[in-house]
């Protein structure tokens, strides 16, 4: 009874010991809260938005204050013309002056509005950008995710085989036993059992790195061993016309699209330098300067002003010439990298899309290659048993079902990548 009550008190804490499950959706929540890369956008969107105003562009007014107070020690001599002569080795002065202005644009060649719609730009940008990075993150997630699953399933099998092999260890054990089995055949099943037992500790391996790798891409600051339990289901309705309808509406397009609206800004920005720019000043100073010695002992002026500075560009060197036709080519390569990424992203949804229609075509006829193979195992098991097959036979069949097993579970993992990017490209995931 104490050794029974000993084996309770170790075993029952196992019973508590259960790994967390994580499921697709707690990944994809975890990381649209904590992934880094898209915090960094969130910020870089709160940015543009504190830059895009009509202060930043230079529209509203500039008022400073000025305050100079200065100190000396100087030497004075001083003959007037009246006969007085004033000389003093150490004549202390102070000056004090101070001033308030204040100063707006009244017009730069509409300078200021074309800053102001490229900062605006430029903040709708920074919030493509976000979404991109969101749905970058999701399907990395989901990928990793179902790669994940794919090494359980690879795992699944490797166990599989390991049955089979220990079956046929038990068998060619009980014939040797009874003297109707060479020591040769026990020796290659022992074999063949701790081979398998060794591809089954490297699969768990992978398995769990491809776990740490997951917890890694949605930013979690703790990695610890968790379960994954779901099945790799591919979405066989997606339609190709749909995703290529859909392109130009992808946050990657549409963010390309509006840096060819940045650039024709700058464009404009450029050419309002070469009009007259007309600003209106206005302030208060207050200048008051004495002396211990001198013609002046005390001068102070104190009073408002205002008035209106005109800049008139008139040579430069050609320097605005040059900058305008820089800025037209820059809007010309931004135009360009527009219609490439037209381009490269209808090509990239066509090949994708080939692979995930080719792929769904071959699922069934795998299938039913793998479901062949496990029947072929059970029969030759039986052969076995019967010994009217040989332990080669055996891994004949076992290395079919583990070809066929395998090739089937990458087929299942290729079409749901794709239908993950097509998604992407779509816009839809996480959706």
């Amino acid at each position: 009874m104490k050794l029974l009550y000993s084996l309770i008190i170790l075993i029952f804490p196992l019973f508590g010991m259960t790994q967390p499950l994580i499921t697709l959706k707690g990944a994809i929540d975890s990381t649209l809260k904590n992934n880094f890369d898209i915090q960094i956008a969130a910020n870089n969107v709160e940015i543009s938005k504190i830059n895009n105003t009509t202060g930043m562009a230079g529209g509203l007014p500039a008022i400073n204050a000025n305050i100079v107070d200065n100190q000396s020690s100087n030497a004075v001599l001083q003959k007037l013309n009246s006969g007085v002569e004033i000389n003093k080795s150490s004549a202390t002065s102070n000056a004090l002056t101070s001033s308030l202005t204040a100063g707006i644009l009244l017009f730069n060649g509409y300078k200021v509005i074309a800053t102001r719609e490229r900062l605006h730009n430029l903040q709708k940008q920074s919030e493509l950008q976000l979404n991109l990075q969101i749905q970058n993150s999701i399907a990395l997630v989901m990928a990793k995710y179902y790669d994940i699953i794919r090494q359980l399933e690879y795992l699944k099998i490797i166990n599989t085989l390991l049955d089979v092999s220990k079956k046929k260890l038990e068998i060619v054990n009980a014939r040797k036993n009874g003297g109707m089995a060479n020591d040769a055949d026990y020796l290659q099943a022992l074999i063949d059992v701790n081979s398998v037992v060794q591809n089954l500790k490297s699969q768990q391996l992978v398995v769990d790195q491809t776990k740490t790798e997951l917890l890694q891409l949605m930013s979690n600051k703790k990695f610890y061993s968790y379960e994954v339990k779901d099945t790799i289901v591919v979405d066989k309705s997606i339609e190709l016309s749909a995703i290529i309808g859909y392109l130009q509406k992808n946050p990657q397009y549409l963010s390309s699209e509006q840096q060819v609206k940045i650039n024709e800004q700058v464009v404009k920005e450029v050419s309002s330098l070469r009009y007259p720019s007309l600003r209106l000043n206005t302030g208060m100073n207050f200048n008051r300067s004495q002396s211990s010695a001198g013609l002046t002992l005390v001068n102070q002026t104190i009073g408002p002003y205002a008035g209106v500075s005109v800049l008139v560009p008139i040579y430069n060197g050609n320097t605005y010439k040059i900058q305008k036709e820089t800025a037209n080519y820059n809007v010309q390569n931004a135009m360009l990298q527009l219609e490439s990424l037209l381009n490269s992203l209808t090509a990239d949804a066509m090949k994708t899309f080939q692979s995930y229609s080719t792929t769904l075509q071959q699922l069934n006829a795998q299938q039913n290659s793998v479901d062949l193979s496990v029947k072929l195992i059970n029969l030759i098991m039986y052969r076995f048993k019967v010994n009217q097959a040989t332990i080669l036979d055996v891994k004949a069949a076992q290395a079919s079902y583990e070809s066929t097993g395998y090739q089937l579970v990458n087929l299942e993992y290729s079409a749901k990548i794709a239908e993950i990017e097509l998604k992407r490209l779509k816009y839809q995931l996480g959706n």
